[in-house]
């Protein structure tokens, strides 16, 4: 018996998403460079590449370090094969990490300006790490104009580095409506007009990548070589109140005990905590209940959640309920490990491997 509140990981819906999205990818004519920043999980990224993942995204040079030694390459090299999908600033001691990581994976960066690829190739010039320069695509985090991608390519070759392609991120495909299809319509453009100015330039863009959990069922290989989803394998209450999934699809819930009932309001003790704060103004709560779709999560504090259940539920304290959090990737960064349970009922405890290695 565990205690709660813990994260566990339905293995039998977390196969058939990796499974589903790895099909989508095929039938497209994609590659699926799956994000570990949601899972950073040794065991789930080892899922993601037996299904056919070419490779992985992660956030950070800590998190491409923890994936370095714990997943090969199916292919001869047997290096993991990487890509940090942030326009890194790479002062000396970070030039140092991914000089190591070099040596040990294949490894592709992300440039957006000319002052960022300057700083890159001062620090890795000579070593075979791959190039990609990342888009606005219309989320207005970072990313060079489509009609500057160019340029910025060609400084960056010029430099010495090895410019491969273009990438970019929807993550303003977040969002109630139309949003994901408008999002994903603004993508394929930015990568299309990047890709012509890259070829202005006389560089081919080999990768174009993009795509999203929200935004990658209107993919397609028009615009787009490679996807790079992060949320899927688990999904969560911001998929199922964008629709990008069903109830049966969520595979992550916080399992936590009723510890106090007011009529139809019951507290839980999973908070914050273990669940995030994330709240976007367009979801309905702070999360979702995976028995009962009704229930409200009201309020959040550090190691209580506020749920109204309605009439028609009867949750006596001592009860054990599943809680979706909003964001899945917050939550698993709160754990240091994940509780796997098995179809035929068996468990195994999933170290978080990539916990807060932000830097």
């Amino acid at each position: 018996m565990i205690d709660t509140p813990y994260l566990a990981v339905d293995v039998g819906r977390l196969d058939r998403n990796i499974e589903s999205m790895a099909d989508r990818a095929r039938s497209a004519g994609l590659d699926l460079r799956p994000h570990a920043k949601t899972h950073k999980c040794a065991e789930i990224a080892q899922r993601q590449l037996a299904a056919g993942a070419v490779g992985l995204t992660v956030a950070t040079i800590g998190e491409a370090e923890a994936f370095t030694d714990a997943v090969a390459d199916r292919g001869d090299s047997g290096r993991a094969d990487l890509f940090i999908a942030y326009p890194l600033w790479v002062t000396p001691g970070k030039g140092a990490r991914l000089r190591s990581l070099a040596r040990r994976t294949r490894l592709r960066l992300a440039v957006d300006s000319v002052a960022g690829a300057d700083r890159l190739a001062t620090e890795l010039r000579g070593t075979d790490v791959e190039v990609v320069v990342e888009i606005d695509s219309g989320q207005h985090r970072t990313g060079t104009e489509p009609d500057q991608a160019g340029a910025v390519a060609r400084a960056a070759v010029d430099l010495g580095l090895n410019v491969v392609g273009v990438f970019t991120f929807p993550g303003h495909g977040y969002g109630p409506d139309d949003t994901r299809r408008r999002a994903a319509e603004q993508e394929f453009q930015a990568l299309s007009v990047a890709a012509e100015r890259l070829r202005d330039n006389g560089i081919e863009p080999v990768v174009r990548s993009g795509g999203s959990t929200p935004t990658v069922e209107f993919a397609a290989s028009v615009a787009l070589t490679e996807v790079r989803p992060g949320v899927y394998p688990f999904n969560d209450a911001q998929q199922l109140e964008l629709g990008s999934c069903g109830f049966d699809q969520v595979a992550l819930t916080a399992v936590a005990t009723v510890v106090h009932r007011t009529g139809t309001r019951v507290v839980t003790d999973a908070g914050s905590k273990i669940l995030g704060a994330d709240r976007p103004p367009w979801v309905s709560g702070f999360g979702r209940v995976l028995d009962a779709p009704e229930a409200i999560i009201t309020s959040l504090s550090e190691h209580h959640a506020v749920i109204e259940v309605g009439s028609g539920s009867v949750w006596d304290v001592g009860s054990t309920v599943r809680v979706i959090p909003n964001h899945v990737c917050t939550a698993v960064n709160l754990v240091d490990e994940l509780v796997a349970w098995f179809p035929d009922g068996s468990e195994e405890r999933w170290p978080v491997i990539a916990r807060g290695a932000n830097a």
